[in-house]
């Protein structure tokens, strides 16, 4: 196929700069430098936007306008201290197989395609997403370009999308990141550069290094191997952290859950349901940051009578990761958990699958049909257009919240016992309902994704799983998530040339 290219002839108005951040695969830290460069560049009082032209991922957020993105780019955008838009992630693939995936164009689920449908669009997203940045350029002073997975996929180069073409497209100097925690960064980074165009291997003007463990002076050798072996500067080495909490773009951060071994950990413990197609897993951040309980991730079925609680995650693929559920063994388990008093709580897809039955009449997860749920909520749930997007205010016991819905379930609750009120929608005022409670108060649902964001929220519900004292922090929100932003870039600024990197951006590398 011929290789995408759109004229990017100068127009009158003079547009923001861009840079370009890169990676030599999936996971190497490219979110994470494109978050801290933005705070960075913030702090120097450059009004800067992130964007990212295709995102694949089910870790998705809500905008000031009600519109569906990448959550990577609403952290990104909160690190820039902006509110989130969609221009900043136009195309958003939401995974609900393994050659499928829901189509997001400017925030709203246009259609599912396959992997081959979506490949012959590519132009004609490739346009709307040069249009998206044409915007920012005008908008802003700076822009920061992230790429995804590897730019390095000669397969898939002629028809990129989100890479080396739009860098060039932006006229973007290139920072390729890399990852020494999982070996062969030598070859991660020439190799990169020996797979792609020698016009291509001019655009990338430095290397950052993610993730290094041990004594940064020890490195010192190798970073002068591969300046001297690619012409290039190594713009700085960052050493694994564990003091900063920022939300992951994707789930392989979770990818291979361990053994929970309550002999070792005297800690209440809480479980998370790692399911096929889980989604919006940051929603359990807060837990995670949470001193005096343990959140766990668990894929293999268990006893879970050592678990304060258990929760079933929102889920991409609701009656897929049912049929799992099932033929894994963890429907008994689950069961036989709340059977015995247990706490179960599922937050949207999970919600939907502790109820009766979940329909799909129209084949929106696939083909069209039934699925029985836990049977441990009496609610039954109907798969159907349009999309439910929204901010959200509610209650609960009186107690205030915020989060917010992704959904396209219409649920049926059968008993008129309501987990949460809601109070508005998107900034419209409403008294509305969501959610399900059981009558002993131990199984709970909500589609309320975030409502661990919220302390009191947070509080209350570890407090009514058995959880005393629950060391919650005191900051919510934003102001969590700002006080990372800023522990990020000061970590940053610590082992990054950061005047290389202001030269780079100014297009002062050549």
């Amino acid at each position: 196929m011929n290789q995408i290219i759109i004229n990017n002839s100068s127009p009158t108005k003079k547009r923001a700069r861009c840079l370009a951040v890169l990676g030599t695969g999936s996971d190497v830290g490219k979110s994470i430098v494109v978050t801290a460069l933005c705070r960075m560049f913030s702090n120097r009082g450059i009004k800067v936007a992130p964007f990212k032209a295709q995102n694949m991922s089910n870790n998705s957020g809500i905008t000031p306008e009600g519109l569906e993105m990448g959550r990577a780019q609403i952290v990104q955008a909160e690190a820039s201290r902006i509110p989130p838009h969609v221009d900043m992630n136009p195309v958003l693939l939401k995974p609900t197989g393994e050659t499928g995936s829901q189509i997001v164009l400017l925030g709203t689920a246009v259609e599912n395609s396959t992997a081959f449908e979506y490949h012959t669009r590519k132009k004609s997203l490739f346009e709307k997403a040069c249009g998206s940045l044409d915007r920012l350029r005008d908008d802003f002073e700076f822009v920061i370009l992230e790429g995804a997975g590897s730019c390095a996929e000669v397969n898939l180069m002629p028809n990129d999308i989100v890479n080396l073409s739009m860098a060039e497209y932006a006229d973007a100097p290139v920072i390729l990141v890399g990852d020494i925690h999982r070996g062969g960064i030598f070859a991660q980074l020439v190799g990169t550069l020996e797979c792609i165009e020698e016009r291509r291997r001019k655009q990338i003007a430095g290397f950052i290094i993610n993730r290094f463990r041990g004594d940064l002076r020890l490195f010192e050798d190798g970073k002068k191997w591969i300046e001297n072996r690619t012409g290039k500067q190594v713009l700085g080495v960052l050493p694994w952290y564990n003091h900063i909490m920022i939300d992951a773009e994707d789930s392989v951060v979770i990818e291979a859950p361990g053994h929970v071994d309550f002999k070792s950990d005297s800690l209440p413990a809480v479980a998370v349901i790692r399911l096929p197609h889980i989604s919006n897993f940051t929603d359990f951040d807060p837990l995670s940051r949470i001193k005096n309980i343990r959140l766990n991730y668990i894929q293999t079925p268990c006893d879970l009578s050592g678990f304060k609680a258990v929760i079933i995650p929102g889920s991409k693929n609701t009656r897929y990761d049912l049929k799992w559920l099932e033929e894994t063994g963890w429907s008994d388990k689950i069961t036989a958990y709340a059977d015995s008093g247990g706490h179960v709580i599922g937050i949207c897809g999970g919600y939907q699958m502790l109820g009766n039955f979940v329909h799909d009449p129209y084949g929106l997860e696939g083909t069209p049909g039934t699925s029985k749920g836990l049977f441990l909520l009496p609610i039954e749930t109907t798969l159907k257009a349009p999309k439910v997007t929204t901010l959200t205010r509610f209650s609960w016991d009186e107690i205030c919240g915020t989060g917010y819905e992704i959904h396209m379930g219409q649920t049926v609750n059968e008993s008129n016992e309501y987990l949460f009120e809601v109070s508005d929608r998107n900034n419209v005022l409403c008294r509305d309902f969501d959610g399900c409670i059981s009558q002993n108060k131990k199984i709970m649902g909500t589609y309320m994704h975030g409502i661990f964001d919220s302390p009191l929220i947070a509080k209350k519900w570890l407090e009514s799983i058995g959880i005393e004292n629950p060391m919650v922090s005191k900051l919510s929100g934003f102001a969590a998530k700002d006080k990372e932003y800023d522990l990020l870039a000061e970590h940053f600024e610590k082992y990054i040339d950061v005047d290389a990197v202001l030269k780079i951006a100014e297009g002062k590398y050549l």
